[in-house]
């Protein structure tokens, strides 16, 4: 099992600058997005620290450790890179008066043959889809979200609502920030969606998963996506991560080539 990675980030129809970051590493398949807050260009400093210092040290750990990682260790690597980024972002935003305040959402993933270990912070989120079904396999950080678990909202009614984007969790706003972190088997044919906010709140599950099952390249999927939610609105910055299971393709010697086998 090998992992194509691809990515597309779009500032949208209504924003004048792009606080939204992604990174990845197709060589130890490590995917990071996030989306910053904060005023002026503070929300961009923040989720650019993030993705920049997770993706490289968390690369950086993955090829010192090699294949034989245990799932336990990885996950570890996971907090121990995120509460080191969440300090620097901290203490980035305690040292600059411009940056006061600035902090922003997370979700990572490490893919391994069969696995996957998804993180998050906020709600920024991963959806798979698998076959037909596209699932949304975090559950965000928000206020609306705990309103919904407590029966007090409908999810017709949190489609209206107008705390959508308040989270409960993010990064660089306090000394200590909790990731919460999933383990799942990965099927060949899977795709990972990781987004922000400015694609789930602006385009339907069903559109996602229409769009995602099209038979075609995972940067044509990632550009109708951001068209779809551009077309309705585009109200935030737009920023997809597709990461799609291909069983891998054995390379052949050249006498094999040669007589066919």
């Amino acid at each position: 099992m090998i992992y194509h990675f691809c990515s597309k980030t779009d500032t949208g129809r209504e924003r004048d600058n792009n606080e939204d970051a992604v990174a990845f590493d197709e060589n130890t398949q490590v995917a990071v997005l996030a989306d910053g807050m904060g005023g002026y260009n503070a929300g961009e400093v923040a989720s650019g620290m993030a993705t920049t210092f997770i993706n490289l040290e968390m690369s950086r750990w993955l090829h010192q450790a090699g294949a034989s990682a245990k799932s336990k260790d990885i996950r570890r690597a996971m907090e121990i890179c995120v509460d080191n980024a969440n300090l620097s972002i901290f203490n980035a935003a305690n040292s600059n008066a411009q940056y006061a305040g600035m902090g922003t959402t997370l979700v990572m993933g490490v893919f391994r043959p069969g696995m996957a270990q998804i993180g998050h912070i906020g709600d920024s989120r991963c959806y798979r889809l698998r076959g037909a079904l596209l699932e949304q396999i975090t559950r965000d950080h928000s206020l609306l979200q705990e309103q919904l678990d407590a029966g007090l909202l409908t999810p017709e009614q949190a489609q209206h609502s107008t705390i959508k984007n308040l989270v409960t969790r993010a990064l660089g706003v306090e000394e200590l920030v909790l990731l919460e972190v999933n383990e799942f088997q990965v099927e060949l044919g899977d795709i990972y969606l990781m987004c922000s906010d400015g694609l789930s709140d602006m385009v339907d599950d069903a559109t996602i998963a229409k769009i995602m099952s099209m038979h075609t390249g995972l940067a044509h999927k990632a550009d109708l996506l951001v068209a779809e939610a551009n077309d309705n609105g585009g109200r935030d910055n737009i920023s997809v991560l597709l990461v799609e299971a291909c069983e891998a393709v054995e390379k052949k010697g050249l006498i094999a080539r040669l007589l066919g086998k």
